[in-house]
């Protein structure tokens, strides 16, 4: 018995401490992009407006880029946005769905991240609040205008068709769920004006 015993506390500690390897390490990705976005970000403003625009219609990121950065003023989250949704792209910060869109495309957008790490506050936002995405070619803010939640394996949100600018966000729920979750809660908002700078 005392030899299951022992079995049992090696086990917890081991799991324990893969869970909080990957935790920091996480932490550490998401840090890494950040600054990237910063720079990123910063060498942007210094290209003239109309070069902006040429940038705009050439904007094609690669899997894994970290291209800018989602703002939420109310839950004072700076995130940033990472080409796909694999788990690779998700550790860095907020994934963007390569099927759908980027701002002034007039489509949907779709972001995606984990309830765990960049959007543990996400529920506390509500209609009415703003939520900015900053990209080399310019800061974009929308407003959000409703939630719901479905199911995990619900896909119908993804509607790279959309003919009318849209931003959407997904993320697991419920969000003090532990393990798997069995729903998605997600996030819609509105285009209210871009700003150049």
């Amino acid at each position: 018995m005392r030899k299951f015993a022992w079995l049992v506390l090696v086990t917890g500690l081991i799991l324990f401490g893969v869970g909080a390897f990957q935790y920091v390490s996480s932490i550490q990705k998401e840090r890494q992009a950040t600054s990237e976005a910063h720079e990123l970000l910063a060498k942007s403003r210094e290209t003239p407006i109309e070069d902006r625009e040429v940038l705009r219609h050439s904007f094609a990121p690669e899997t894994g880029e970290t291209v800018g950065l989602i703002g939420i003023d109310k839950i004072e989250a700076s995130i940033p946005i990472i080409e796909g949704t694999d788990p690779e792209e998700l550790e860095k910060g907020v994934g963007h769905y390569a099927s759908t869109k980027y701002p002034g495309d007039n489509s949907q957008i779709l972001f995606s991240g984990h309830r765990d790490t960049v959007f543990t506050r996400l529920g506390e936002v509500e209609v009415g609040d703003i939520i900015s995405v900053e990209l080399p070619y310019g800061t974009f803010d929308y407003e959000m205008v409703s939630s719901k939640i479905v199911a995990a394996d619900d896909r119908t949100i993804i509607q790279p068709q959309l003919k009318e600018e849209e931003l959407v966000i997904s993320t697991c729920y419920p969000f003090g769920y532990i393990g798997d979750a069995p729903d998605r809660y997600i996030l819609y908002a509105k285009p209210v004006n871009q700003v150049e700078e």
